[in-house]
């Protein structure tokens, strides 16, 4: 089941060619959707540790912080935006199966991705490398004003959790679709945020091969569910997609891997 009126929101970004010429020209340049993101960010935070469902101690946090410390520095090598990002973590405690990035580099896990999925700590870090790789890429500006950045999960919402949000849950969820691309420009996107995370997981030292065995898992949940309704009305490639895009540059990650590894 698809989250039909989180998809609607989603839809309505406007994309346009030239689309990040028309975006500065509206005030969302680089350094304005880094600061507005940066407000939200905080506000995120703020409300989480209020409700205390910020998680700053238990395994699950220690271990994704550990992966995201690990590639912080490969990402800021990686970086090309001409603004420095203060990179951030947040850990949502929630059984979402999620994860998403905002403009500037503040970073959303739900414990429910890692959990559920009972995912490797490589695993982990090609969902981190998506994330990064959206915010690296800039892909806020591809919705000619509209601020856009898309989440890890191909169903963001409460598809798989089976429990009701809190107020964190959904204002992290509105930041999402504040942040989301529409179709057709997201299934592009995400498909670079793939490619472009399977590498910089490489170069941290985290077997790519990880970024598969994510999908599935991914697989799994969704019962193997891959149909042509679904990958249309979805803003993001199927599963098998996915696995397939991740096939065809894994070449080129295993030799960084490798690289890295015999150093």
């Amino acid at each position: 089941m698809i989250n039909k009126k989180l998809l609607l929101g989603l839809g309505l970004a406007i994309g346009l060619t030239g689309c990040t010429t028309v975006a500065e020209l509206t005030g969302n340049d680089s350094a304005t959707l880094n600061l507005n993101a940066a407000a939200d960010y905080k506000l995120l935070v703020e409300d989480a540790k209020a409700q205390k469902a910020l998680d700053t101690t238990s395994a699950t946090y220690k271990r994704v912080n550990a992966v995201f410390l690990k590639m912080k520095p490969f990402a800021d090598q990686a970086n090309q935006t001409g603004q420095k990002f203060d990179w951030q973590l947040s850990v949502l405690k929630s059984n979402e199966l999620n994860a998403f990035v905002m403009p500037g580099g503040k970073v959303v896990f739900f414990t429910g991705i890692v959990n559920q999925l009972k995912l490797t700590d490589a695993e982990i870090a090609a969902i981190m490398g998506h994330e990064m790789t959206h915010a690296l890429e800039e892909h806020s500006k591809r919705g000619a004003g509209a601020t856009a950045i898309t989440d890890f999960a191909v169903k963001m919402g409460k598809t798989y959790a089976g429990d009701k949000l809190g107020s964190v849950g959904t204002q992290a969820l509105d930041i999402g679709s504040k942040y989301g691309v529409g179709l057709p420009y997201s299934r592009s996107l995400e498909s670079s945020a793939d490619r472009g995370g399977l590498m910089l997981m490489a170069k941290a030292g985290y077997n790519p091969e990880a970024a598969i065995s994510v999908w599935q898992k991914m697989n799994k949940i969704d019962g193997g569910s891959n149909n042509g309704v679904q990958k249309f009305t979805s803003t993001h490639p199927s599963n098998n997609d996915r696995i397939s895009d991740l096939n065809k540059n894994m070449v080129e990650a295993k030799q960084i891997y490798q690289s890295v590894i015999k150093k």
